[in-house]
C-alpha cells in the first residue's frame, strides 16, 4: 500500500520520493530503485546535512515503546552511502531509526534510492516540514544550505515546500540574528515572531532577554523594537493586554452566540473607546456574516 503524504505541501514526499510509482514520477532506472527490504541497523548512518538537529527525548521513547510493540510501519528511506562502501545513509525516517535503536531491533525495513545530494536535502526538509520537527532556526538553516549549495531562488523554493516566497525570506532573516538569539529560538524560548522583530536591531540581545524575561507578546516585542530603533525611551515595557471585565465576557459570549461565529471586544475603559471584531472562517462564511448584518441592518430600519 503507498504511503499517505500530505498533498498539499508542495511537490511533497509522494513526487520527491515516488510512492505510487517510484520509477516513472522520479525518472530512475529499474536498477536505481529497490523494493522494500530488511537491513541491519548498524550499518544505516544519518545524514550529515539533516536539517533537524534536536530530536525530543519523550518523543523518541513514546515512538520506540510503539514500535516494541508494532515494529516500523513506514520504511525508512536511504542511499547508498557516498563514504562507506556497503552501507547506506537515512534520507528520511532518522527518527525512526534512533527509536528504533532504543527498541534495540538489530533490523529495520528500508528502500533503497539513488539520490544525489540536493535530492537528499529536499526530501529530508519537506519530510521535516510536512511533521513540523523543525524548529524555525533549523529550518532557516535549511533554506539558505538549498539556496548556497544548490542555486535555488526563494521562488523556486517556496514551490518544493509548499511555503510562499515571503515566508522562505522571513524564515532566512532570523539568521542574521546574534547567537545568543538564535539560541533563544532554537530553545523554544523566544518565538520566530518575537525574534523576527528584532532583525538588525542594535540591541537585539537586550530586547530579546527582557521578551522572554517579561513574557511579552510577538506585537509588544514589536513596539518595543520600534520604539527603540525610533531613538526613544525602550526601558518602559510596553503595556500588557489588559484583563477582560465579567460584563465585557458575557457580552463576548452573548454576541458569539448569536452570531455563530467568534466575537471579541477590546474596550478602554479610559476613553470608553475600543473596537468590536468578529472572525469568520473562511469566504463563504464571510459572505454569510455580511448577508447576516444586512439583514440586521435593514429590519432595523
Amino acid at each position: 500500500m503507498a504511503r499517505k503524504t500530505h498533498k498539499g505541501l508542495g511537490r511533497g514526499l509522494g513526487a520527491l520520493i515516488g510512492d505510487a510509482n517510484p520509477l516513472a514520477e522520479t525518472g530512475m532506472s529499474a536498477e536505481a530503485a529497490s523494493p522494500e527490504r530488511n537491513l541491519p541497523i548498524e550499518i544505516l548512518h544519518p545524514n550529515p546535512h539533516q536539517p533537524r538537529r534536536r530530536f525530543s527525548d519523550d518523543e523518541l521513547s513514546e515512538l520506540a515503546a510503539s514500535i516494541r510493540e508494532h515494529g516500523i510501519l513506514q520504511p525508512i528511506i536511504v542511499r547508498p552511502d557516498p563514504e562507506r562502501q556497503g552501507e547506506f545513509q537515512i534520507v528520511a525516517g532518522e527518527r525512526r531509526w534512533r527509536a528504533a535503536q532504543q527498541a534495540r531491533l538489530h533490523e529495520v525495513p528500508v528502500i533503497v534510492r539513488d539520490l544525489d545530494d540536493q535530492k537528499v536535502m529536499e526530501i529530508a526538509l519537506v519530510e521535516n516540514i510536512q511533521r513540523s520537527d523543525l524548529s524555525p532556526m533549523e529550518e532557516a538553516a535549511a533554506y539558505r544550505a538549498l539556496i548556497d549549495r544548490h542555486g535555488y531562488s526563494q521562488e523556486a523554493l517556496g514551490k518544493i515546500v509548499g511555503k510562499s516566497r515571503s515566508h522562505i525570506a522571513n524564515t532566512m532573516r532570523l539568521l542574521s540574528l546574534p547567537e545568543e538569539v538564535q539560541a533563544l529560538v532554537e530553545q523554544g524560548v523566544l518565538g520566530a515572531g518575537h525574534a523576527r522583530a528584532l532583525v538588525g536591531h542594535p540591541d537585539a540581545v537586550a530586547l530579546a532577554r527582557r521578551i522572554v524575561a517579561e513574557g511579552l507578546t510577538a506585537r509588544d516585542a514589536e513596539r518595543l523594537a520600534k520604539r527603540g530603533s525610533q531613538g526613544k525611551d525602550s526601558s518602559r515595557t510596553p503595556r500588557r493586554k489588559r484583563e477582560k471585565d465579567a460584563d465585557t465576557i458575557a457580552l463576548e459570549e452573548d454576541l458569539s452566540a448569536a452570531l455563530r461565529r467568534r466575537v471579541r471586544i477590546d474596550h478602554d475603559p479610559a476613553t470608553g473607546r475600543g473596537r468590536l471584531v468578529l472572525e469568520y472562517a473562511s469566504l463563504e462564511d464571510l459572505d454569510d456574516l455580511c448577508a447576516l448584518l444586512t439583514t440586521v441592518s435593514l429590519s432595523a430600519g
